[in-house]
């Protein structure tokens, strides 16, 4: 029976959608957003000037496949934020499938596997005739990359699990004072405009901290509810926009007086540390 619960909770993992897949349109590129596991987000970014295209944190080759395929588009590249198997864990399988040749592979930690070019804060190339940037964003784990698409109408990022719609991800390997230059000395300064592609569907509970932790803010009452109503309907929370995070994102607004104050601190890295900690015991009914 132990056995068999297993197997059904393993197999539960790799059946179906989570979400309903989306297609965002941009300036000169497509984001296709494809749900796997339980709650991970894979993108198969396409430049639609060359039609080449990324795919970031690819855990499910066979679903990036069938979307390179129905996409008829060149997958040059892969975009590995982090080392942890439900992002970084299809690597292989999938430059098994396209070829070792035909495949350039970013990341910043050496536990990914495959890696052609070791991805640093800084590092520009392209996917066509994208423009990516790099941005280091430790903490979660030591070698965390976002990806910056340099876009000038409409740029976008993909955020791993750094930063969340609403959220941020668990300081396994680093620190309060990491995720602070993370998310506001890097993310924050990035144009407001730029759309926010994160590695997880866990935006309800995320905006439920929220409200938990900043019960006047009109901002934040007012994506739950819509969240709440993508979700029932099997929709994508995602994406956000780094101008919305700052409205309503408690990591991303650490600087804030008001929030300092509730949480009985002086800094914002001190409230980063409050914060994550309260997150990590808080209970949401989701």
């Amino acid at each position: 029976m132990v056995m068999l619960g297993l197997v059904q909770r393993c197999a539960r993992r790799f059946v179906s959608y989570h979400s309903k897949p989306l297609s965002t349109q941009l300036s000169k590129m497509k984001v296709n957003l494809l749900p796997a596991l339980e709650d991970n987000y894979m993108y198969l970014l396409v430049d639609e000037e060359t039609n080449e295209a990324a795919i970031v944190d690819p855990v499910e080759p066979d679903k990036v496949l069938k979307a390179v395929e129905r996409e008829g588009v060149k997958l040059t590249t892969i975009l590995t934020t982090h080392h942890h198997w439900d992002h970084a864990g299809g690597n292989k399988e999938l430059i098994s499938k396209f070829g070792a040749s035909n495949l350039k592979v970013y990341g910043g930690d050496d536990r990914i596997d495959g890696i052609t070019t070791k991805a640093v804060e800084g590092l520009e190339f392209n996917v066509g005739s994208l423009e990516i940037r790099c941005l280091f964003t430790p903490c979660h784990t030591t070698g965390h990359i976002c990806y910056f698409v340099k876009n000038p109408n409409t740029p976008a990022v993909f955020t791993g699990d750094t930063l969340f719609v609403s959220g941020c991800g668990k300081f396994f390997e680093g620190t309060a004072e990491q995720m602070y230059s993370s998310l506001v000395k890097k993310l924050s300064i990035l144009p407001p405009a730029t759309q926010v592609y994160c590695g997880h569907e866990y935006t309800v509970s995320s905006l439920k901290f929220a409200q938990f932790v900043q019960p006047n803010n009109q901002h934040v009452l007012e994506k739950l509810n819509w969240s709440i109503k993508q979700r029932e309907n099997n929709q994508p929370t995602i994406p956000s926009t780094i101008a919305e995070e700052m409205l309503y994102n408690p990591f991303m607004r650490v600087e804030n007086e008001e929030l300092q104050k509730r949480c009985k601190t002086s800094t914002p890295v001190e409230t980063m540390k409050f914060l994550r900690n309260e997150k990590d015991h808080f209970k949401a009914n989701v």
